[in-house]
Order: C-alpha cells, then structure tokens, then sequence
C-alpha cells in the first residue's frame, strides 16, 4: 500500500468528533430524511433513530461477524436512494464502530465515513481534510520508519521489490551505463539491495542514473533528503551515480524524455510500484505507450490485486470489490501487527483515505489521483496492446522471491501466472481446479487470495 502518515492522536476528519470511548460519532444533520417514500419494515421511521439503531446494534452485534453485513446493506440503501434505510444503518454502524475496536469494529469505522461522505455528497471535502492531516504530519524519519516496520512485518511490498529487482538487474547484465527510472512513492527503499548487487559484480561496477519521478506531495517533500541518502550508499557501495529526482508533475501524461535525461547510449529500465492506477482511466494507454517510446531494456510493473474498473460505474458492486480488498489487507494487518501497533494504526488510517476516494467521491471528484486499481490480468492486455511482450522471471529470481516470504509468518504465497486456483465442490470432495485468467506474470497471496502482482515486460 502507499504509506500515508497519520499521528494515532489524530481524528481522520472533521465530519467526526471523538467521544470518551474513542468511538466515532457521525452528524447526520446533512441527511435528507424527508426524501423517501419507502419505510423498511424492520423499523419506524418515526420511532428515534438513534434509539432504533441502539437497539439494532447490541443484537447484531451479539451475533459473531457483523461488519461486512451491515456495511453492504447501507451501501445498498445508498445505491437505492433510500433515505430512512440510509439514516438506520448509519446510526447501527455508529453505534458500534470504533477504529480502536477488533477488526469488525475497524473495517466499520473506516468504511462507515466513507458511506457517510457518499450519502452526505461531502466526499471530496473530507478527502481534502485527510490530505491536509497527512501533509502535516510527516517527517522522512517518521516516514521511512513506517515503511520499513511494513516491510519487517510483511512482503506487501518487498515482494513487488525482490521480483523486480532481479529482473532488472538480469535485464542490464554487462551493460556499463545504466539508467532505472523508478516510478513509485517508496521513498528508494528498493534500491540499496541492488545497489550491492552492482557492487560485487564481477565485471567493471557499472555507473547508475537513478531517476525518481512522483507525482504525491508528501513524498515529493521528502526527495532532497531521499537523494542525499541515496548518494551516500552509492558512495559506500562504490557505485557511480547520479540521482534525478523529477517532482513538478502533476500527471504521469506530463512526463517527458527531455525531463527523464534519457541518452542514447543507456540502457534503461522502467519500475512501476503502485504508479499506473493513478493515472486516469483514459489516459493509462497512453502512459504505457510513452514508457515504451524509450525503449527499455524492461518494465517492471507492480499492482495490488483489484478492480475498481469494471464496476466504477455500478456503486454496489464497485462497494462490494473494495470491501472484498480491504478485508483481505486489514486481515493481513491484523495477523502482521501486535493489537497496540501504532505503525498498524497508522497504515489503517491510510486506508480510510483512500476508501473515502474511493467510494465517496464522485468520479468528476476524483482528484489528485483515482487509484481506480486494475486486476493483473487487465494489465496484461493494456501491455499486450501496447506491443510489450513478456519477459518471464527467471527461477533465480523465483527462488529469490521464495527465500524472502520464508521470513514471514505463515499464510503467504507465490503463485505463478495463469494458475489462479479456486477450490469448487470444496465441501462435496476437496478438489482443487486450476483456471487460466489470461493474466501474465506472478502473485502474492495472502492465505490463498491473490493481492499483489508483479510482471516485467519488454518493448
């Protein structure tokens, strides 16, 4: 996930007050009442909400499991313009959502404020809040300190990482002048352990031009101390190098050849981490074009395992993805971090940010980047049309991969492309069937569910 910082202290908008049992509380003022014609039978609409929802609410949650339930109903009455369904199922979710609570509680908390922001239309101005809370409170120290506590706990990211890294490195075997245009917002956090590579290299240590573009404010704020850093490790390792860093983009369809300092006698290659989905839907082709117009020795690509697309314009099922997702990620968050981690805290909130940008903005809302994500397999076709083909990972890199999730806890994975499992008639006779989803390159699982893909490509 892209890091996001957040103090524990802080409440993640101004749409909440924080009570004394650090429970959320919504304002419902905003909601329209009188616009319904329905009544759900399961409730008076003149009896007082809150206590309806009060009462609702210690029963439901008496039962075990509630979260994902209640949250699909209001995202159905939301769907259904529904008023006073809206209104009671808000109140159940505030009454027993908090962001301190188990996961049920949290997945209730965070969803609930951006189906608060859907009904209320106040979407893009609670987004905003949360960028200005992110954007003040954040230092490199604090920031790179989150990154790499996730990176301990978890091969969220440093799978994306060791994939890539090796097939970059294979890519440019022999070469002298190498140029890696890294399109990400890890704050370079990939780099040293190639670094090293090209350090015991048995031939000539080649000389390195890191190019870092971003397009996120918070880590644009970061890069002259990201670049000092990096320079420093160069020096250590002995690595020539040179540190590009390009921070005046507000689009990937801005960037340009002249701005990435690319000459003609280096051989280059092209990370992508998490960068693609911030590029508007329309103009992704493009960007994938213009990546392949400077001839890369490969591309890399990493994306976490979603699609907001197909459903960006149905909002139940577009709901019902991201609830599917963000399930998988606060469960992985849960089995990864002790309860009290503020570092988990930290990264739960960041995803409240990007469910409100999600679910409760409007796609004409949808600024500083929609991260609607694409599946693997609908990246693949976007490259495929854009002539790339695909460069396999070699079973060095593969091995690689494996040896690093041998360092996490039990529940991690890799699959290889096209052998999606599914287990049907799982009860009747436990038969594993394998699938082709047209999909090329390989993924982490997260106890059996796909969350991140990696491929490398080459033009």
């Amino acid at each position: 996930m892209d890091i996001t910082f957040f103090t524990a202290k802080e409440a993640p908008t101004t749409f909440f007050n924080q009570s004394h049992d650090h429970h959320h509380h919504l304002h419902f003022s905003n909601l329209d009442m009188q616009s319904s014609t329905s009544h759900s039978s399961e409730y008076s609409p003149e009896q007082s909400p809150s206590a309806a929802a009060a009462a609702a609410a210690t029963t439901l949650a008496a039962t075990g499991k509630w979260s994902s339930t209640l949250l699909k109903e209001c995202a159905r009455a939301i769907s259904e313009k529904d008023s006073n369904k809206i209104h009671h199922f808000l109140w159940m979710l505030n009454e027993l959502a908090s962001p301190y609570g188990d996961s049920d509680q949290k997945m209730a908390s965070y969803f609930l404020q951006a189906l608060f922001c859907k009904a209320t239309e106040t979407g893009l101005t609670c987004y905003k809040t949360l960028v200005a809370i992110a954007d003040k409170n954040h230092s490199f120290d604090t920031s790179l300190k989150l990154i790499l506590k996730f990176q301990e706990a978890s091969p969220w990211t440093t799978f994306g990482h060791v994939a890539s890294n090796g097939a970059i490195l294979e890519a440019l075997e022999g070469e002298t002048k190498l140029h890696i245009i890294d399109i990400s917002n890890t704050l370079c956090t990939q780099w040293p352990t190639l670094l090293e590579s090209l350090a015991t290299r048995n031939d000539d240590t080649p000389h390195l031009k890191l190019t870092v573009v971003t397009t996120t404010t918070i880590v644009k704020s970061l890069m002259k101390e990201i670049g000092q850093r990096m320079e420093k490790f160069a020096r250590l390792m002995g690595v020539p190098f040179d540190f590009n860093p390009i921070t005046n983009l507000e689009n990937l369809t801005d960037l340009t050849k002249e701005a990435l300092k690319v000459e003609e006698d280096e051989a280059i290659a092209i990370n992508c981490i998490g960068a693609l989905r911030r590029v508007r839907i329309e103009e992704r082709n493009n960007v994938i074009s213009m990546l392949k117009s400077l001839k890369p020795r490969v591309l890399t690509i990493v994306e976490e395992e979603a699609d907001f697309i197909s459903s960006k314009n149905n909002f139940l099922k577009c709901f019902e993805e991201c609830l599917r997702f963000y399930t998988l990620y606060f469960d992985m968050l849960e089995d990864s971090f002790v309860t009290t981690s503020n570092e988990r805290l930290v990264l739960e909130r960041e995803c409240s940010r990007s469910i409100v940008r999600l679910l409760g903005c409007d796609e004409s809302e949808e600024q500083m980047g929609s991260e609607r994500r694409e599946k693997g397999k609908q990246w693949s076709k976007r490259l495929k049309e854009s002539a790339f083909s695909l460069a396999e990972f070699s079973e060095d890199v593969l091995d690689d991969v494996k040896a690093l999730l041998k360092r996490y806890k039990p529940g991690w994975a890799l699959l290889r492309r096209a052998t999606i499992t599914t287990t049907t008639t799982a009860a009747a006779t436990g038969e594993v069937h394998e699938r082709d989803d047209d999909s090329c390159g390989v993924y982490l699982t997260w106890k059996e569910e796909p969350v991140v893909w990696v491929s490398a490509w080459k033009p």
